[in-house]
């Protein structure tokens, strides 16, 4: 190393990450918020030792332009297809009325127009991070509320693509606004279309000869050289690098090679990422945020409430129901990642001057700093308005859900299933009778309902058409033995896999529609068996197949008793 003092700055850069992000991670504090604290410790603002900006303002560009990578990856063509009428519906609403609302009090306070729409813009946007986190922690991404945050949020990321194209443009001062907003679309269409042509021939069929050699490092340089020579070819077409990224991960994204693309860029984005939001705290400047502390708590009190009560009208008036609205809109109401990434690059370009970037950023900190207690409020709210008014109309909740599973009986079993399901976040619905664990399921925000499912009427509502499966949990064999017969005559077709106590009652669950049915006797006793076996030092793979014999016999005089009857 030639430079001594540029060792010396990352390492301080590295050490100032290992202290600060773990211990507002341990505080449930954004690791956003960590990292942006973390790089203002380094600043000229504040005691302490001073890391030149030059070296990682230059490598933190390519975080954004991995994030947008990232986002590519998550958005196949057939997940926006599912969720296109939240994300295309309540999305495309919440980012245009709100970037108009904000743009507009901007312009009245006395930005420039071109200013206001960029504000508006970036303000708009959530933040992805901060609200999966807490949805993630909580169990709640398969709610519907949490389904719809997300569609929310998925149409904010494929909002920042043509803000980040039209920002370049704005700062010319003899721009037109209108002409800028054409060329900026006309722009992002025409790359669009190459894009996908060089990905269908070119990309690809280069991926498939890249995974047959079989070497995990080429496979990377594969991924890194794809990122940024897409990055590269819309850099110099006149738009920018995040917008070739974001497309080249869309390209990917429908592919086999997803997953491991994915594996293999988190960690350039993570580190990437980490360091420009420690470059953007770096910049910021403490005693002057502390001089403006009056305004900023004033901005960031009028854009958690503003957008919050906005999105909540917007979410009644697409029908949702009083206590998913209060949520959806507190949850969403705070400034997003991509204000830093927006409001660095429009300093940058003199579009915005540096006071209104420090009080922007502060107030879009402090937003998101706030957002897990608004969290708490948002549930409390939400489950005081069920508590006086019931929960809402389960018919309403489900109406969106499509390849779910539904599950008849929300105690032990049912309880169990559920968990599973969510840890691979397949959605599903629970039917159940009892008022007192139903309650508690509510007061968690799960998707547990007051339902008897041995009525048509009871599992249409809960979408029994667009399930992918039926779970039947239910303890006493005349219940589940009606809800097997009511699910197959309501949907023929669909997989209805059933506990039974022993294989007299398998019989007749198979004979009343059943796929697949589970007896709880044989099967422990087959579990006890096993262990055993191993404890008497039989081999594992010789009880394995012991015990795979005992089952296939068992089932196949099940399935005869089934066919006699």
């Amino acid at each position: 190393m030639h430079d001594p003092t540029l060792l010396l700055d990352v390492l301080f850069l590295l050490l100032a990450a290992i202290l600060v992000v773990p211990l507002f991670q341990a505080l449930r504090i954004p690791a956003v918020l960590g990292y942006l604290v973390a790089g203002a410790m380094l600043g000229p603002h504040t005691p302490g030792p001073v890391v030149d900006l030059a070296v990682p303002q230059v490598l933190s560009e390519f975080g954004v332009v991995f994030l947008l990578f990232a986002i590519g990856l998550e958005l196949p063509v057939s997940r926006l297809r599912a969720m296109r009428h939240y994300i295309f519906g309540l999305g495309l609403m919440q980012v245009g009325l709100t970037s108009a609302a904000i743009g507009l009090a901007a312009w009245w306070l006395g930005l420039a127009p071109e200013a206001a729409l960029i504000v508006g813009g970036m303000l708009a946007f959530s933040s992805t991070a901060t609200v999966l986190k807490l949805l993630v922690e909580r169990g709640e991404t398969v709610a519907r509320f949490g389904r719809i945050s997300v569609a929310v949020l998925i149409f904010q990321d494929l909002a920042v693509v043509p803000l980040l194209t039209l920002l370049p443009l704005l700062a010319d001062p003899d721009a037109s606004i209108p002409l800028a907003l054409a060329l900026a679309a006309a722009k992002a269409v025409a790359a669009i279309l190459v894009i996908m042509l060089l990905g269908r021939f070119v990309v690809r069929p280069a991926y498939r000869f890249i995974a047959s050699a079989g070497n995990p490092e080429l496979f990377t340089a594969t991924n890194l050289f794809v990122v940024l020579a897409v990055g590269w070819l819309t850099a110099q077409a006149g738009m920018s690098m995040a917008l070739g990224a974001f497309l080249a991960g869309m390209l990917l994204a429908d592919t086999a090679y997803r997953h491991q693309v994915e594996a293999d860029i988190e960690p350039f984005r993570g580190l990437l990422l980490g360091l420009f939001f420690m470059t953007v705290g770096m910049s910021l400047d403490l005693p002057a945020m502390v001089a403006e502390a009056q305004t900023i708590a004033a901005l960031t009190a009028a854009l958690l409430i503003g957008k919050s009560l906005l999105l909540f009208l917007l979410c009644r008036l697409s029908g949702l129901g009083l206590a998913t609205s209060l949520r959806i809109g507190l949850l969403l109401s705070q400034g997003g990642e991509f204000a830093f990434v927006l409001i660095g690059k429009a300093v940058g370009l003199s579009v915005l001057d540096t006071h209104t970037g420090l009080l922007l950023s502060s107030s879009v900190a402090l937003s998101m700093a706030v957002t897990p207690a608004i969290g708490a409020v948002a549930q409390r709210f939400a489950q005081g308005i069920e508590a006086r008014l019931g929960a809402e109309a389960f018919g309403i909740e489900t109406s969106d859900l499509k390849s779910h599973v539904l599950i008849c009986g929300y105690g032990r079993v049912g309880k169990a299933v559920a968990k599973l399901l969510t840890e691979h976040n397949i959605a599903y619905v629970a039917l159940d009778l009892e008022p007192q664990r139903i309650a508690a399921a509510r007061h968690d925000g799960l998707p547990v309902y007051f339902g008897d499912a041995s009525q048509g009427t009871v599992l249409r509502a809960a979408g029994i058409e667009r399930a992918r499966a039926a779970v039947i949990t239910l303890n006493r064999p005349d219940a589940a033995h009606r809800a097997v017969e009511a699910i197959h005559a309501t949907a023929p077709k669909l997989p209805i896999i059933a506990r039974a106590h022993d294989l007299g009652q398998s019989a007749a669950l198979a004979a009343a529609g059943a796929s697949a049915i589970v007896p709880e006797t044989m099967e422990a006793s087959l579990q006890l068996a096993g262990l055993v076996l191993r404890s008497a030092g039989v081999e594992a793979a010789a009880v394995e197949l012991s015990l795979k014999a005992h089952r296939d016999g068992n089932y196949r005089t099940l399935a005869e008793q089934q066919a006699a009857n």
